[in-house]
């Protein structure tokens, strides 16, 4: 079959419509949200050009750079099937407490040194302990005084007053990703639920934390339930969407899993921006594996990426990354402190 056959196309949607209405709020239906997710690989260029046109319309070519800093490894009592941290999971991962403050400023050093505007303070384990959340809160206090960084923490299921703390420390945002659909969640995880994970992000939200909250597709999850996942994100008003790929560890219950395709990433990434048209849509983990040589067009839907390493894998070299902004013709930019 010749690709680029004219007759291979579907020509019952119109890319351009879809754009339209993302960029003036209008909810694309179920049908449309599959309709991108199914569409032939041929439609690829239209589709990304397409939500090039919200993601220029809201973001322009300003490129937005994060770095994670595992502040606590391995030690998690969670069963989630992704996870090579959880307590199911039999892979080699470094195991430590949580990092002393001055291995978190490093880490802050490190995050400018990349040119990224948000800095990621990530722990393993169901939620914080008051001593691991001191550790944190005497770190960020002295990282807001000192360095231009918004900062991002991911430290699982808050309880009590712990949500109002962080954000009287400094805390920007709070990660907290649904991960997968409601109806998957259960074969996923059971240590904890869905709606656990929803009223986390909404309490973060409530204290004045920018909320974060995304996604990891390849888990089994079917095309109608990610444009499911694409609206949960957005009837939360989650303003930072990190979608991730999985990366199936081996040692892990989903490390036999087949990675999905890198023109299906693009689709999901160009779906999530026409659901999500005005928010930070970020490739996050995964990235290299499963986009490989096609990373460079993600750009053209999302507005942002991960520099550096992940949480127990390996990411590319930042200079790779700054490289293909440049190529691209986009900017980094270079303060998170005057955006959402």
């Amino acid at each position: 079959m010749n690709l680029f056959n004219k007759d291979v196309f579907n020509k019952d949607v119109d890319w351009g419509r879809l754009a339209e209405k993302a960029i003036h709020f209008s909810n694309l239906t179920l049908e449309e949200g599959t309709a991108v997710l199914e569409a032939d690989d041929a439609e690829i260029l239209p589709i990304m050009q397409a939500a090039f046109q919200v993601r220029h319309h809201f973001y322009g070519k300003k490129v937005k750079l994060n770095m994670i800093m595992n502040a606590k490894s391995g030690l998690c009592p969670e069963d989630c099937s992704y996870c090579s941290q959880s307590i199911v999971s039999t892979a080699p991962v470094s195991k430590y407490s949580m990092l002393d403050k001055e291995s978190l400023l490093a880490g802050a050093r490190e995050a400018v040194a990349r040119k990224a505007g948000t800095y990621c303070i990530v722990a393993s384990g169901k939620g914080p302990t008051d001593r691991e959340l001191d550790q944190v809160i005497d770190a960020v206090q002295e990282i807001t005084r000192t360095m231009p960084l918004k900062i991002c923490a991911c430290l699982g299921i808050l309880k009590g007053d712990q949500a109002r703390r962080l954000a009287d420390a400094g805390v920007h945002r709070y990660n907290h990703n649904l991960n997968t659909s409601k109806a998957n969640y259960p074969s996923i995880t059971t240590t904890h639920t869905y709606d656990q994970r929803v009223e986390t992000v909404k309490m973060a939200q409530s204290h004045g934390m920018s909320p974060c909250s995304g996604v990891i597709i390849g888990m089994g999850e079917s095309n109608e339930e990610i444009v499911q996942m694409a609206y949960a994100l957005r009837e939360l008003d989650a303003d930072s969407i990190p979608i991730n790929f999985l990366n199936p560890v081996p040692g892990t219950p989903l490390g036999e899993a087949q990675r999905i395709s890198p023109i299906q990433a693009l689709k999901v990434l160009a779906l999530f921006r026409f659901i999500c048209p005005s928010k930070e849509i970020r490739v996050a983990g995964g990235r290299e594996l499963n986009l490989r040589s096609l990373q460079p067009l993600s750009l053209y839907a999302a507005n942002s990426i991960f520099v550096g390493d992940y949480l127990t894998t390996e990411g590319q070299e930042v200079t790779a990354d700054h490289q293909i902004i440049e190529d691209l013709g986009f900017e980094i930019e270079m303060c998170a402190l005057s955006a959402v």
